[in-house]
């Protein structure tokens, strides 16, 4: 079969290639991927950048967002059957250790994930284990199944607050930050503000997906925040991109008393002064990683079926599965939004 593999520890180093087809296990099932789609931490592992070289071990089938067919299911399984359409959790959890057996399964102490740790699904079949795969609803569009593991970020940080009624901002218009502003307005909102930075291509989408405002480099977002909301500041932001800055300027547009959720990645540390920036105004912080199994994926299927949550303008290219290098290369250029493969 075909598949995309990360050959050498390299930027790029990436071919598509023949491999061997996966043997289905006995608490697996055998999966033929429908469509696939691109992920920031598919472009950190192209990019081989300092956590892909921490993280990853070449060769490796990367990719984790999908849909698919099952075509095969393990002896143990009776839950899924073949001809089932499934999407799948990336991360697979233990089922057993302090966490998991607290139902908060996406911080598993014994964490992997596949297209990271384990072979991925940037290929034409690939055998998963079953209790990772989410069978889909086949009334939702396949385009839109393929993405249930990044809407599901947006999804689990949009519901770390209550955000019906509320002022809300969204730092970064990347894919997650658009989702996050689609999510916040579906599920009732009073006002978005999105934060972008130079990329005017993305912040042209953030509006498309309808934020109310977007703000960019060089506006005084403190200012902004305090003017849209009668001298407030926002009731709840979520910190998408992983810039320190981002986060100051978060903390400064938070009201007291209001959230900051954090799901981007850092890649360096960050120091903040505390004292007036959260135990004065009791700004409350919450860390937010992948999303709840299943929690997370039940509320996004809702969504999806009430046709309040419109994904299409956050889907800006579709590639055939051969040209997934051309893909890569339009997601590493940042004049994007989501990018699917047909395989």
């Amino acid at each position: 079969m075909k598949a995309v593999v990360k050959v050498r520890p390299e930027v790029g180093g990436t071919e598509i290639m023949d491999v061997d087809m996966p043997v289905c296990g006995p608490d697996d099932a055998l999966v033929k991927m429908d469509v696939v789609s691109i992920c920031g931490t598919d472009v950190h592992i192209y990019n081989w950048d300092a956590w892909a070289k921490k993280a990853i071990k070449p060769p490796l089938i990367y990719g984790h967002e999908f849909t698919g067919t099952v075509v095969e299911v393990g002896k143990n399984i009776d839950y899924i059957k073949e001809g089932d359409s499934v999407s799948g959790e990336c991360h697979i959890f233990c089922g057993h250790c302090h966490q998991c057996r607290l139902g908060n399964y996406h911080i598993c102490e014994n964490l992997t994930a596949f297209g990271v740790n384990k072979p991925g699904v940037f290929c034409e079949y690939q055998s998963l284990p079953a209790q990772n795969l989410w069978v889909n609803d086949p009334k939702i569009p396949k385009e839109y199944l393929s993405l249930q593991d990044p809407l599901g970020n947006a999804v689990h940080t949009v519901f770390s607050t209550d955000v019906t009624g509320r002022n809300i901002a969204v730092l970064g218009c990347g894919p997650i930050g658009l989702m996050s502003i689609a999510v916040a307005k579906a599920a009732g909102a009073a006002q978005v503000v999105a934060v972008g930075h130079k990329n005017e291509y993305r912040m042209d989408l953030a509006k498309k997906v309808g934020a109310d405002v977007v703000l960019k480099a060089g506006d005084d977002f403190e200012k902004i925040s305090k003017d849209l909301t009668d001298g407030t500041g926002m009731d709840a932001v979520f910190e998408i991109t992983g810039n320190p800055n981002a986060v100051l300027s978060g903390m400064k547009m938070a009201r007291a008393g209001g959230t900051l959720a954090l799901l981007g990645i850092f890649n360096d540390p960050l120091t903040v002064e505390l004292n007036d920036n959260v135990i004065f105004k009791c700004l409350n912080i919450k860390g937010v990683y992948g999303r709840k199994i299943w929690d997370t994926w039940m509320l996004s299927t809702g969504l999806l079926k009430s046709g309040k949550l419109d994904l299409d303008p956050i889907i800006t290219h579709r590639f055939k599965f051969d040209d997934f290098l051309e893909g890569m290369k339009t997601m590493t250029s940042g004049n994007s939004g989501k990018i699917i493969l047909d395989v």
